[in-house]
């Protein structure tokens, strides 16, 4: 069996709780009586005042007759004179028999000029009884006692303050807030003296003046507000110059700036002011040909590659044999009028199509220029990439076929290159523009052909925004090599006096370069070499400089890498200014942090990125009316990012560029307007006012540009 455990009290001890016969219920009452009686008296003897001290109104202590508040809770004494058991009228807890005024305020008023007030006002306490049927007299005795000190006139205050080891809070705020009316500049030379360094002062300054500026949030700033302190004032009552003060102010702010970071990370924007440096700005007595980036666009076989090829050729830029080498594969091919163009088409898919895919980058020298020629595709598939090149052109060749029915199809609305290309160019900022009038030799050098191809194009770059100054109109033949280099014969002669091709080129003004802004340099193509370890982007310095060994800023990956060299014309240099397309070789940096479309920038001064903007578009020849939610294509600089069109902001007057509707519900054909597009990634981008290379853009739908634009605002990523 298990055993039996207890849990609780022991039934089997001898105790019995019932046995206790000698306990009696009436001992009970008897004790209740006597606890209650010594309560009685330890109450009586609780309520009798002891002699020589005062109980506290709020807490009940006793506290010593010498003290004025209360040792607990720090409340005042009551301010009616103490009667002593004798019934002598004498001063109660060290007042003043006369008025009941402290020994304090006594010696706060020492200094006043003693005058009779106007009724003394003496009053005394009675019994608890008599206070409380009697309150409405003390409280008139009262209102006369203070009726009769502030019938005083006080002139020539000139009080003795109490001078204690070290100030308390309350006393420096009321000196600072009261300082204009008591002339507590004295205080503030004593608070000088505290036992603070000179340093720990001045910063203290400093952090309250940079509070004060932040706005009404700042405790400091509401200081000044109500109180009327200066920082003007306190720096001199602390014994600081201003000139001192405001020096060291900037200084902590630029030192505060550095500590935070020059780099702003939602706008990008930099706090720095850019200096260039001596060697970013070219020397007038270099001896070096200017730089000009000519691009070359047109309709689909209207013989730009032709025309590129023959004109190196004339010049010396492709060799005899090379030249040999493009007429024999092009012959064994069945295309031997492709041979020069060959010489710039030289994937093996853009000579079995026939066609220029990708943009061909080529060098020459004129006698005034370095020129870049940039041969950009014709076919309508590849226009994103005539974009991306021609975005480098500071000028244009535009190649038109002169023969019956090319001239024509470039010319129409729905797939004519020749229009399409002439807008892109002009939206990327290009102003001056050479037409060479190709293929004469196929309508037999008419001048009546020349002329009319004259007077339709003329009228459609006006509209373009073109001036007839800044048009020159060339007629050639690459083919039979007339009027290119030299002075044609007798068949174009005898009616064209004008230039030729090339001096056409030395006649065109090469923009203004910015050297005095921070590098922008917009990535055209990178190279990667795995081998070498190292990565290599071309493009066109669109302002600043850079020379070997800078460092960079790649954007948007905001990755500093080195350069650690420089190609121009496939050969190596050292520095590169604004306007010159080179090869930057770079180092310490992934190739997956570099993207064509990205940005080299200077370290400090970083481009923004985005992918919301305000854009102010003029809406060409279209079909299908702009909505708000419309799909679009938007191309800027190199880059290119899927885009929606999020709201329809205003309609513009295309003359004087005001407000004609707000929030219209669509946008027709040949309409200005500003939007808002969200893109489905991030893109480095500039307002137009800032950088006009960063800040250009176009829009594009089902493989036709069906509207021009300008970044106006940079809004909040999303």
């Amino acid at each position: 069996m298990p055993l039996k455990v207890n849990y609780g009290v022991d039934y089997n001890d001898d105790y019995n709780v019932y046995e206790d016969d000698n306990y009696h219920y009436d001992d009970l009452y008897e004790y209740e009586n006597e606890k209650r009686d010594i309560t009685h008296q330890t109450k009586a003897k609780q309520e009798v005042i002891r002699t020589g001290a005062w109980r506290c109104p709020i807490c009940t202590y006793d506290n010593e007759d010498s003290m004025s508040e209360c040792d607990i809770c720090g409340a005042l004494r009551n301010c009616l004179v103490k009667i002593s058991q004798t019934g002598d009228s004498t001063a109660g807890g060290g007042r003043c028999k006369s008025s009941g005024a402290s020994v304090m305020v006594k010696s706060l008023f020492a200094s006043f000029r003693h005058r009779a007030p106007a009724k003394s006002v003496a009053f005394e306490a009675k019994n608890d009884a008599v206070l409380i049927e009697d309150a409405f007299i003390i409280r008139r005795n009262f209102q006369e006692f203070l009726r009769a000190f502030s019938s005083q006139k006080h002139q020539n205050i000139n009080i003795a303050p109490f001078k204690f080891d070290s100030p308390s809070p309350d006393d420096l705020v009321s000196t600072r807030l009261h300082s204009s009316k008591l002339d507590s500049k004295a205080n503030f030379k004593r608070l000088s003296s505290l036992d603070m360094s000179t340093r720990e002062r001045e910063k203290n300054i400093l952090i309250e003046s940079e509070l004060g500026t932040e706005g009404p949030n700042s405790s400091s700033a509401s200081v000044a507000r109500d109180g009327g302190v200066k920082e003007r004032d306190f720096a001199s009552d602390c014994g600081i110059k201003p000139e001192i003060l405001v020096s060291r102010m900037r200084s902590v702010s630029l030192s505060s700036k550095s500590r935070t970071g020059n780099v702003n990370e939602e706008t990008g924007t930099s706090n720095l002011e850019y200096k260039p440096e001596a060697w970013m700005i070219p020397d007038q007595a270099e001896d070096r040909l200017s730089q000009l980036n000519l691009a070359i666009v047109g309709h689909v076989d209207s013989g730009k590659s032709t025309l590129s090829g023959r004109l190196l050729h004339l010049l010396g830029r492709i060799s005899q044999k090379e030249m040999h080498r493009h007429e024999k594969e092009a012959k064994q091919q069945g295309k031997g009028s492709f041979a020069y163009a060959w010489a710039l088409d030289e994937s093996a898919e853009e000579r079995e199509r026939g066609i220029t895919m990708t943009v061909a980058v080529a060098f020459f020298n004129s006698r005034k220029y370095h020129v870049v020629l940039l041969d950009s595709p014709g076919h309508r598939d590849f226009v994103p990439n005539m974009i991306s090149g021609a975005t480098q052109a500071d000028a244009a060749i535009l190649v038109v076929d002169a023969s019956m029915g090319s001239f024509e199809a470039g010319l129409d609305p729905i797939g004519g290159q020749t229009r399409e290309h002439a807008l892109l160019i002009r939206s990327f900022g290009v102003d001056q523009i050479i037409v060479v009038v190709n293929k004469m030799d196929v309508v037999e050098y008419s001048q009546e052909r020349f002329e009319m191809v004259k007077q339709k194009l003329g009228t459609f770059l006006r509209s373009c925004g073109f001036k007839d100054s800044s048009v020159l109109w060339v007629p050639a033949s690459s083919m039979e090599n007339q009027n290119l280099v030299a002075t044609p014969d007798e068949r174009l002669f005898s009616w064209f006096h004008g230039p030729c091709l090339l001096d056409a080129i030395d006649s065109l003004q090469l923009p203004a370069r910015d050297y005095s802004k921070p590098l922008l340099m917009p990535i055209c193509d990178i190279i990667k070499s795995q081998s070498q370890g190292q990565v290599s982007t071309c493009g066109k310095l669109v302002t600043g400089a850079i020379r070997t060994g800078s460092k960079v800023l790649i954007m948007p990956s905001r990755e500093v890498a080195t350069i650690r060299s420089l190609e121009r014309d496939s050969q190596a240099c050292k520095i590169a200014r604004s306007g010159d397309n080179v090869t930057v070789n770079l180092q310490g940096i992934e190739n997956n942090h570099v993207t064509a479309g990205g940005v080299l920038c200077h370290p400090d001064f970083p481009v923004r990125v985005s992918n919301h903007l305000e854009l102010k578009i003029l809406v060409l020849d279209i079909k299908i009316p702009i909505l708000s939610g419309s799909q679009l294509e938007l191309h800027i600089h190199h880059a290119k990012e899927a885009a929606t069109v999020v709201k329809i902001l205003s309609l513009l007057d295309p003359k004087t560029g005001k407000v004609t509707k707000k929030s219209p519900r669509c946008i027709l054909a040949k309409q200005n307007a500003v939007v808002e597009v969200v893109l489905q990634g991030s893109v480095c981008v500039e307002e137009y006012a800032e950088s006009r290379a960063l800040g250009r853009v176009s829009l594009r739908s089902s493989g036709r540009t069906v509207a021009l634009g300008l970044v106006t605002q940079i809004m909040k990523t999303q």
